[in-house]
C-alpha cells in the first residue's frame, strides 16, 4: 500500500527506487537505500542524464587477506569527476538532510589459481633411467653426464634408491646431439638394424656353441650347486624313472613267455609311467628356470603343465592299450603257458612299486606339514602336481599288480582265459580314473586357483591391522605353483596418518617458517607442490613396506599389487 501512495505523491522517485533494488538483489549486492525526505528536485539534479549508480553509490573491490577472522581489504573506486561536483551549493534554510546519502557496494573477490590444461600427453615431469634414455633416444653416457640427476626411491626390493633423469631434459639433450628430430628417428631406425643383426648373431654363436658342446663335450668346470633331482620333488622323479624303466622291461619279457593279457597290461602301465615321470622331469627342469622379461613371473606353471599332459597320457596309451588288448582277449581267447615267472616277476614289481609309492608319500607328508595342511588336502588341491603324479602312478601300479596277480591266479587255478582279460579291463579302468584326477587337478591349476579361504584371511588382516590403511577390497590371492603365490588387493590409505608420518620425518619449525613466507597464490601453490610430492612419495613407500611385511610373514608371497583407491 504504502508502495502505490508513494507512486501516487512522487512518481518519478518510486520508480527509480524499485529500479535499483530489483538491480541489487540480481547482483547479490546490498541494494540502495534513498532517504525518505530526499525531494524531486535535488534527485533530478543529481541524476541528470546519467545512470542513477554513478551519482549515488561507490564501488568498493574487496579481497580476502586469507586471516582466520574473516576480515577483508577493500579499495574505493569512484568516478573520474568528484562527488562533490553533483552537489548544488547548499541553501539558505535548507536541510543537510536534503542530498542523497552516499551508499557503497562491496564486492568479494576471491583469489583462485588458474587451471592449466596438461592435455593427454604430458611427459614434461616424467622420470627415465639413464639406461632407457640411451636406448631410446641413441645417446652415450657421455651425453648424460651434464644434465641433472635426481635420487628416486627404487622400486626393488634389493636397492633403496636410484638415480633418474628428466624427461625434458633427455629429449632437448637428444635434440642437441642429433640436431633434428629426423637424424633422431633415422639413429632409431638405425639401432634396430643392429639389434636384428645382433640377435642372428646370437642364435648362430649359441647353435655353434652347441654343436661344439656335443662334439667335444662340456669343458665348463661342474657347478656346485645343487641340481632339481637330488632333493624334493626331482628326486621322487628319479627314482620313479629308474624303478619303472626296469619294471617295464621285466614285464615285457614275462608277456613274450606267457602271452598273458593282464602281463601285456601291465607292461604297457610301466612303459607309460617311464614315459610321463621323463616328462615330468623335463617339467621339473624346465620349472627351475629364473624369470626373463617374456616371463616376468617364471616358468611354475611347467610342472602342472607336464603333469596335464602325463595324465592325458596315462588315459591315451595306459588305458587306451589296456582295453583295447582286454577286449581282444575277451573276443579271440587263447590259451596261457607256465605263469611261474610271471609271478616272480609280479613279485618284484609290487616291492619295487611300494618302495616309490613310500618316497612319495613321505615327500608329501613333508610337504604338507610344511604348510600346516592335511595329507588329504595337500594332494586334492594338487600342491605339488609333480609328486602327486607319481604318488597316483605309483598307487595304481600296485593296485594293478595286486588286480593281474589274482586274475593271473584265476586263470591258472580255472583254465579260464577270460578272467585273465577281465583282469586287463580293470587295470585300464583303473588309469582311466588316475589320468582323470590328474586332468581335472592340473587344469585347475592351470587357470588361476586361489589359495585357502583362511589364508587369504590372515593376508587381509595384516593389512587391515596397520594405522595407514582404512580398508582393503578385491583381494585376490592366486596359487601360482611350486609354493608361489601371487597377492592383489585394493587399498584405501589413511591420508592423515600418511601425512603424519610424512610430518614426522621433517623440520616442523622449517615448515612453519614456510608457511609464513606464504603471500601470494603463487608462493602457496609452490608450497603445496614441493610438500604434495614428498606426500605421494610418502605414500609409496608405504606400500613398499606393506608388501614387504606381507611377503616375510608368508614367504609363499612372492609376486603383491597392491592397488590405491
Amino acid at each position: 500500500m504504502n508502495m502505490f501512495l508513494g507512486l501516487v505523491q512522487k512518481p518519478w522517485l518510486t520508480v527509480c527506487n524499485i529500479y535499483l533494488r530489483q538491480y541489487a538483489i540480481r547482483a547479490g549486492l546490498a541494494h540502495y537505500v534513498f532517504k525518505n525526505n530526499v525531494a524531486n528536485q535535488n534527485l533530478l539534479h543529481n541524476v541528470g542524464l546519467h545512470f542513477p549508480i554513478s551519482a549515488v553509490a561507490q564501488l568498493r573491490l574487496c579481497s580476502s587477506n586469507g586471516k582466520k577472522d574473516g576480515t577483508t581489504e577493500c579499495s574505493s573506486s569512484s568516478n573520474s569527476t568528484d562527488s562533490s561536483s553533483f552537489q548544488e551549493p547548499q541553501k539558505t534554510g535548507s536541510s543537510s538532510s536534503s542530498q542523497p546519502a552516499l551508499e557503497q557496494i562491496q564486492v568479494k573477490v576471491k583469489a583462485i589459481l588458474k587451471k592449466r590444461d596438461y592435455g593427454s600427453t604430458y611427459t614434461q615431469n616424467n622420470f627415465i633411467t639413464a639406461m632407457r634414455a640411451m636406448n631410446e633416444f641413441c645417446l652415450k653416457p657421455s651425453d648424460l653426464e651434464k644434465l641433472r640427476k635426481i635420487r628416486r626411491r627404487s622400486p626393488h626390493d634389493d636397492t633403496e634408491a636410484f638415480t633418474v633423469h628428466l624427461r625434458s631434459d633427455i629429449e632437448a639433450r637428444a635434440l642437441e646431439v642429433h640436431g633434428s628430430l629426423e637424424a633422431l628417428a633415422r639413429a632409431k631406425n638405425h639401432r634396430k638394424e643392429e639389434e636384428i643383426v645382433y640377435k642372428e648373431n646370437l642364435f648362430r654363436n649359441q647353435k655353434l656353441m652347441k654343436e661344439y658342446q656335443d662334439f667335444l663335450g662340456m669343458t665348463m668346470p661342474r657347478s656346485t650347486k645343487s641340481t632339481p633331482f637330488l632333493q624334493g620333488p626331482g628326486k621322487v622323479v628319479m627314482v620313479a624313472i629308474c624303478i619303472n624303466g626296469l619294471n617295464f622291461i621285466f614285464k615285457l619279457l614275462a608277456w613274450v613267455y606267457t602271452g598273458s593279457a593282464s602281463m601285456f597290461s601291465e607292461a604297457i602301465h610301466s612303459l607309460a609311467d617311464t614315459c610321463n615321470q621323463a616328462l615330468l622331469a623335463v617339467g621339473v627342469i624346465q620349472s627351475s628356470k629364473i624369470p626373463d622379461p617374456g616371463h616376468p613371473y617364471g616358468f611354475t606353471n611347467m610342472r602342472s603343465i607336464a603333469s596335464l599332459i602325463s595324465g592325458v597320457g596315462i588315459f591315451m596309451m595306459g588305458a587306451g592299450l589296456s582295453w583295447y588288448h582286454g577286449i581282444n582277449g575277451l573276443l579271440h581267447p587263447h590259451h596261457i603257458e607256465s605263469l611261474m615267472w610271471a609271478y616272480f616277476i609280479l613279485a618284484g614289481s609290487l616291492v619295487s612299486e611300494g618302495a616309490t609309492l613310500l618316497v612319495a608319500i613321505n615327500e608329501l607328508r613333508k610337504s604338507a606339514r610344511s604348510k600346516g595342511i592335511t595329507f588329504y588336502q595337500y594332494v586334492v588341491h594338487s600342491h605339488d602336481p609333480t609328486t602327486n603324479v607319481v604318488l597316483l602312478e605309483d598307487a595304481a601300479a600296485v593296485l594293478g599288480v595286486l588286480l593281474a596277480g589274482s586274475c593271473m591266479a584265476l586263470t591258472s587255478l580255472t583254465g579260464n582265459p577270460y578272467y585273465d582279460s577281465i583282469g586287463s579291463l580293470g587295470i585300464g579302468t583303473l588309469l582311466g580314473i588316475i589320468s582323470t584326477f590328474l586332468i581335472y587337478t592340473n587344469t585347475e591349476a592351470l587357470i588361476g586357483r586361489s589359495i585357502q579361504p583362511e589364508n587369504v584371511q590372515r593376508l587381509t588382516e595384516l593389512l587391515e591391522n596397520d594405522p595407514s590403511v582404512r580398508a582393503v577390497h578385491d583381494v585376490k590371492a592366486t596359487d601360482m605353483g611350486m609354493n608361489t603365490v601371487r597377492f592383489k588387493a585394493e587399498v584405501d590409505f589413511d591420508g592423515r596418518i600418511v601425512t603424519r608420518s610424512y610430518l614426522e620425518k621433517q623440520d616442523i619449525d622449517i615448515i612453519l617458517n614456510e608457511i609464513q613466507q606464504v603471500k601470494s597464490p603463487e608462493e602457496l601453490e609452490a608450497f603445496m607442490l614441493k610438500h604434495g610430492e614428498n606426500i605421494i612419495d610418502t605414500l609409496g613407500a608405504e606400500v613398499d613396506r606393506l608388501e614387504k611385511a606381507l611377503k616375510q610373514k608368508y614367504p609363499d608371497v612372492r609376486h603383491v599389487d597392491l592397488e590405491i583407491l
